[in-house]
């Protein structure tokens, strides 16, 4: 099964993507081109990136991309060991944010930035599943900059793996059942010499 993105028009048209167990909307065109540009610049040279590392198999592994995280107070999150902890909303993110909440009707309390420098920059395969997200999470990715290719598999590896471009200025909602029963990632492209940002909006379940 392969998923075929054809570029719309108009943002508030989401094209519905059919997959078994998961609910999914892609906005081709969400945000105008000058747009998406300028916010590719300013974050690439406004965010406080950090480069970070993790532990596998005893050995200290580099993240192979740039990440920054931002939210209201106490929406702590962490992956792999790894801990966040949030940065205070800019105008820009909030501007984001909102216009990503009013679309996906959703209210949203964090995100994540991945900066991709080029080709070389990937995340591997894994679902976003961790218990500050909820049983049910809805998360929305907002890309910027070059098009990087988007890779699905269910967990039942019968089926077979699919994928699509994420351009820029798109909008990817990820619904019911994507993080339950399907994995995604971004792959090495080394082709590709220039960079994206990728901005997955979430809300954190955060304790009384």
């Amino acid at each position: 099964m392969q998923i075929s993105f054809a570029i719309g028009q108009e943002a508030a048209k989401p094209e519905k993507l059919f997959l078994p167990d998961a609910e999914i909307l892609f906005y081709p065109g969400f945000l105008e081109t000058s747009e998406a540009d300028s916010n590719f610049i300013q974050l690439v040279h406004e965010t406080p990136w950090r480069h970070d590392s993790l532990k596998f198999a005893g050995k200290i592994v580099p993240v192979p991309r740039l990440q920054a995280w931002y939210g209201n107070k106490r929406s702590n999150y962490g992956y792999s060991g790894l801990a966040l902890n949030p940065l205070p909303w800019t105008p820009l993110l909030t501007n984001l944010k909102e216009k990503v909440a009013d679309c996906c009707q959703t209210e949203f309390n964090s995100v994540l930035l991945n900066y991709y420098r080029d080709g070389n920059d990937s995340v591997a395969w894994h679902s976003d599943d961790e218990n500050e997200l909820g049983e049910k999470p809805i998360i929305a990715s907002l890309s910027l900059g070059t098009s990087r290719r988007f890779d699905l598999k269910h967990l039942n590896n019968k089926l077979p793996k699919s994928s699509c471009e994420l351009s820029n200025g798109s909008l990817l909602v990820m619904g019911k059942g994507m993080q339950q029963f399907w994995k995604h990632q971004i792959p090495k492209q080394p082709g590709i010499t220039t960079g994206r940002i990728n901005l997955t909006f979430r809300k954190i379940v955060v304790s009384a």
